[in-house]
């Protein structure tokens, strides 16, 4: 594999695994909390990516860039923020919302910078022009992204809680194949694994 594609394979992953995590703080009840949590993340992403494509990471210019290609997403974002402070349900449909929203900002934000580093860019030749509406249209696909990413999540913990129910129809091996799953996703630690594993075989 070239150099080249391993560092798009990579800048890949830097996005999933903090689409994952702006996806958990967008899920904080607490509306400013969430706010603040999901830039916090995707300040840390852009922080990867530019260790990864060995471009100098200046945190006033990355605001800045973050801020004008997100302007319009923000007050999507602010406007579910706002839902939270329904009482009673407020904070329980603000929060899916917002988890979904706040996934598919942080893949849009990932994609830009990608592919402006991947094709040689610095923040020197920043065309905001033109990498916003690339923002716009990846923001659209992050969310279908954000909500699959959810709704598979949702099944893993479900089969996890399964398991832990003991299902007495699925096979030991079956069981144990789904807990590697589970491990390989990154839904339980090696040592969880283990612990299952043996409860399972023993």
């Amino acid at each position: 594999m070239s150099e080249k594609s391993e560092q798009y394979k990579n800048a890949d992953a830097i996005i999933r695994n903090h689409m994952m995590w702006a996806m958990g703080a967008g899920l904080i009840p607490v509306p400013i909390a969430d706010f603040f949590a999901v830039s916090a993340i995707q300040l840390d992403m852009i922080r990867q990516m530019c260790k990864l494509y060995e471009v100098d990471f200046k945190e006033t210019e990355v605001k800045a860039i973050v801020t004008s290609l997100t302007s319009s997403g923000l007050a999507r974002l602010g406007a579910r923020a706002a839902v939270k402070f329904i009482p009673g349900v407020g904070s329980v449909l603000g929060g899916i919302t917002m988890s979904v929203l706040s996934g598919g900002s942080t893949y849009a934000l990932g994609e830009v910078f990608k592919q402006h580093f991947d094709t040689g860019g610095t923040f020197l030749d920043f065309d905001l022009d033109r990498l916003k509406k690339f923002y716009d249209e990846k923001f659209e696909k992050g969310k279908k992204v954000a909500q699959k990413m959810k709704q598979d999540r949702e099944e893993k913990e479900k089969k996890m809680e399964d398991l832990k129910n003991n299902d007495p129809e699925a096979s030991v091996l079956e069981k144990v194949k789904e807990l590697a799953e589970l491990r390989k996703e990154g839904l339980i630690t090696a040592e969880e694994y283990e612990r299952m594993k043996k409860k399972l075989i023993d």
